[in-house]
């Protein structure tokens, strides 16, 4: 029964570190959910404090915008997203840098356009200022 009970305690610290977040991955999790919700009700105050002024945003047709063109375009109505989700999400963290990909599936109603949905495979990139992960870049291609 002794040798039984140092096995087991090893498995189960094995166990719990293989699943455990770390504090920066909660963060960037927390930043990708901010970011989910900023674009469903975007204002611009919240769009420029989670976006980097350097900001290259990729959408799946090749339209690239900077961070003045992306604000624009989600406050203007442009571009709307509604029951956005995110799902499949892996992320990868190299020191400042966090490479989020993940799959973007959303019913669209942008200015001028006919209600539609997209479902996207997306890769982005945050960069980590001070205590902040906000987003720096973005590229998104179709399913």
């Amino acid at each position: 029964m002794k040798s039984i009970f140092p096995s087991a305690v090893l498995f189960f610290l094995v166990i719990n570190l293989t699943f455990a977040q770390t504090k920066e991955q909660v963060a960037i999790k927390n930043a990708l959910e901010t970011l989910r919700v900023t674009l469903q009700k975007p204002t611009e105050a919240k769009l420029k404090a989670i976006t980097h002024s350097q900001l290259s945003y990729g959408h799946s047709g090749g339209k690239i915008e900077n961070q003045s063109q992306f604000i624009e375009a989600f406050v203007s109505g442009q571009s709307v997203f509604s029951n956005l989700e995110f799902s499949e999400i892996q992320i990868e963290q190299v020191g400042k840098t966090a490479i989020v990909r993940h799959i973007l599936k959303s019913d669209t109603y942008d200015k001028g356009k006919a209600p539609g949905h997209v479902e996207l495979k997306v890769m982005l990139v945050f960069t980590k200022i001070k205590s902040n992960w906000i987003l720096v870049g973005r590229q998104a291609v179709k399913m």
